[in-house]
Parts: structure tokens; sequence; C-alpha cells
């Protein structure tokens, strides 16, 4: 890793990098705001003192030559977002996206953690560039702790004066869903933290019917540096075509797993090599629960972007990679997934109500190797009734990973098919390794 300081050159080498996660090892805890400022510099005072601008020249256009897409796994260009909302009639809200309801991720934990005052800059910044009058940061209801850090955060901020737009902090219920933007407009809007059909889109008509700009905490850890550095600055990291970095989230068979900064392109071996990964291990999930198995060897020189992984159809997601124990069975892992995110619908459309169940259903009759009739046939079958008709996206993303999975285990799907599962199955029947997260709506 590089050493840790605001301003590092990134390591070419093996992309790891150090912006985001600058101090992280020198502190035990969140940083101060004294901290905060001390290593990177004030908060730029008005729009005009920020870096770089040219006369007429916003923080969303700033935020768009930078390259910044949003990093909580959708990946559309921040900038643009910005531009639309504040272009948008009526006064702004802001909403940050603090839920992480994704069980394979903990970056944005980390950085509310370690960096709060990085991600109020962000917030701060983007109400400001919108006109908003109001911002809201959602954070999971059962990570207390979290909750408490961020409001001593902005207890800090309130009594240096720093911060024009109120920030209102909420504890939403952790379900999978309910950090689907739609979800949270719904929420603060009184209802249930659940998906809502659209058009029309948040940023159209959200939060009270105004104009809302919803971001992932990450990104807007991104937008405070850029304003400070300006897109130059930001566009110095970045691998094969990527821009900026990234926070990572390495799990399973690691001998360091843990949250990683690294550049966008990074070689999907570097960043491995960064968790020590089991030499055994040959599985992986990469993006998440929404994301897609692979077998690690198809993936290992691809350079780890939505645009580098295209060609074996993967996307980093929200920067997910969960490596499988060499005595796993990759049907098991899976089967466990698609049941959750089967448990995890919001129980508004037939893909939820009654597909998802029944191909959790027939995935794990085949991972245990007790299939009834033909559940291969069964499953081709529903996977494609079920995707692109549910609700929202849930559906199409459970149907992703199941899909993945029958692809990358393939032998394994063929012997236990015919009633002859791998050794591991058995026991991993037994014992959950992939994590689940409790549920609530309200």
């Amino acid at each position: 890793m590089t050493a840790l300081s605001a301003d590092t050159t990134p390591v070419r080498a093996s992309g790891a990098s150090a912006r985001l996660t600058a101090g992280w090892h020198a502190a035990d805890g969140p940083a101060s705001l004294a901290e905060h400022t001390e290593l990177y510099g004030p908060l730029p005072a008005h729009l005009g003192g920020l870096h770089g601008r040219r006369r007429g020249e916003t923080l969303a256009d700033l935020v768009l030559a930078a390259g910044l897409t949003g990093r909580g796994g959708a990946g559309f260009p921040t900038g643009r977002k910005m531009q639309t909302v504040a272009s948008a009639r009526g006064p702004a809200v802001v909403v940050a996206n603090g839920m992480e309801s994704e069980p394979a991720s903990q970056k944005d934990q980390a950085l509310l953690s370690r960096a709060p005052h990085l991600v109020l800059d962000g917030i701060n910044l983007a109400a400001r560039a919108t006109g908003a009058q109001v911002a809201h940061l959602c954070l999971a209801r059962n990570r207390s702790g979290l909750t408490t850090g961020v409001l001593a955060a902005l207890a800090e901020r309130e009594r240096a004066g720093l911060d024009g737009v109120p920030i209102l902090v909420h504890e939403l219920p952790h379900n999978y869903v309910s950090s689907e933007e739609t979800a949270l407009v719904h929420w603060l809007n009184g209802g249930e933290a659940k998906p809502t059909a659209t058009p029309p889109r948040p940023f159209e008509r959200g939060v009270r019917k105004h104009p809302t700009l919803i971001d992932n905490v990450e990104t807007l850890a991104h937008v405070a540096l850029i304003a400070r550095r300006g897109p130059e600055w930001f566009r110095s990291a970045g691998l094969a075509g990527g821009a900026g970095t990234m926070l990572v989230t390495v799990s399973g068979a690691a001998g360091l797993p843990g949250v990683y900064e690294v550049e966008v392109g990074t070689r999907f071996a570097d960043i491995l090599a960064l968790a020590q990964p089991d030499p055994g291990s040959s599985g992986v999930l990469v993006g998440g629960y929404f994301g897609t198995w692979h077998q690690i060897g198809v993936l290992a020189q691809l350079p780890f972007s939505a645009e580098g992984l295209k060609p074996a159809a993967a996307s980093p997601g929200a920067g997910i990679i969960h490596l499988l124990p060499p005595d796993s069975c990759g049907l098991v892992e899976a089967a466990r997934v698609l049941r959750f995110l089967a448990d995890q619908g919001a129980q508004q459309c037939g893909p939820c109500i009654f597909g998802l169940p029944a191909v959790a259903d027939d995935l794990a009759q085949l991972a245990a190797g007790r299939p009834e009739g033909d559940p291969l046939d069964r499953l081709e079958r529903r996977l494609g009734q079920i995707a692109g008709r549910g609700a929202c996206r849930h559906p199409d993303g459970a149907v992703r990973m199941a899909a993945s999975a029958l692809s990358a285990f393939a032998a394994d799907v063929a012997g236990h098919a015919r009633r002859q599962p791998c050794r591991a199955a058995g026991p991993q029947l037994r014992s959950a390794r992939l994590p689940a997260p409790p549920g609530g709506w309200r």
C-alpha cells in the first residue's frame, strides 16, 4: 500500500492508492474536524473558490470533467446528475445514501467511521451546488455506533459554523432493497422503505416532490476532494481508462480481508494480491449479491472497472469481491444468497412473491444434490420468465446472480443434478458463510 497522505501519487504497479483512506491507519477512530482540516485543508468557502474554476464553471462542471461516476453500484456520471437537479424548477433536496444494505460490502461503514467529515463536506458542497435547502443522510438503523459518530462530527461542524444547509441524519430499516433510491425517498416521505414505481425518478420529483439528488457517501467524499484539488488531480489516478480511485471490499478466503482503496481499472489479480488470497481459491463473487459468480482465472487479467469487466459479463457493483474458500461449494453459497434475496423482496409484484421463492427452492434442491424432477429445466424456464418483469430491479439482480452460478460452477451443476454432489455440499448446508442482515420496513 502507499504512504497514507492526502496527496499521494498512486503506485502504478499495483493500483493501490490513498486518497479517501489517507490517515486511516494513523488513528483508531474517526478523524476530528481539526485532523480532517489539517489533512485536506479547509472546505472552499464559496463556489467561486473551487480549485481550478474558470469563469462560469460550476461544481457540477468540475465533477463532470473529473469523470466521477457513482460508487454505489449504478455508475452513472455524478456531474450530470448534479447538473440535472441544479437546473430543475423549485428548491432541490440532497440525499446521501450510507445504508450499505449489500451484505458483502463494508466500504461505506469504513468511510463513515474513519472520515465522516469528508462525506459531510461532500453533502454540503452538493447541497450548495444544486441549490438545496436541506440535506438528508440515510444510515442503517442497526448500526447505532455509526450514527453516533456521524452526529458527533455534525456537532463539531455546527460549533465551527461550517454547514450552511442543515444535514438531517435518519436511521432506516436494514432491508436489502431499502437502500434503493426510490425506497429512500418513499421512507423520507413517510412511507415504508420499499422501492416505488418510476417515473418520476427522484431527480424529477423526490423528497416532498422536490427535485432530489441521491448519491452514495463514497461518491460525495470524492466530490469533496475534487472541489479542493480539481478534475485534473482526480484523473491523475486511474488505470486502463478509469478515472480516480474507488473503495473495494475483499472478503472470504483471504489472509488480509478488508477495505482497499485502488485506482479504477486496477488489474483484478493485483487487487486480490493486496488481500493475500488463499492459493486454493478458484471461485469468486464480483459485485455483491446482485453480482456474478466466476472462476478467478477468467477475471485475473481484466481491469476492475465497469468497462474492463464487460468481456466477462461482470461489473464491480459497489466494489465487492468475495473469494470462495477452497473447500466450499459455489452452488451452496449461491443458493444461500438467492434464498436471502427471495426473503428480502418487497412483496409488491409477482416475481418477488412467487418467482424468486420458486427459483430459490430449485437452486436449493440442486445444491443439496437431492433434486426433485428436473430443477435445471425449471431454473432455465423460471429465470427467463422473471427477468425484466419486476416492479423494481430486485428480481433482475437475483436472477443474474443465480444464472451466473450455473455457468461458473457448470461441472458441479452436472454432478449435483445426477445426485452426486461435491463433498463440500453437505457440511456447508449446515453452516453459513456469506452474511445476511436483519430486515424490517418502517
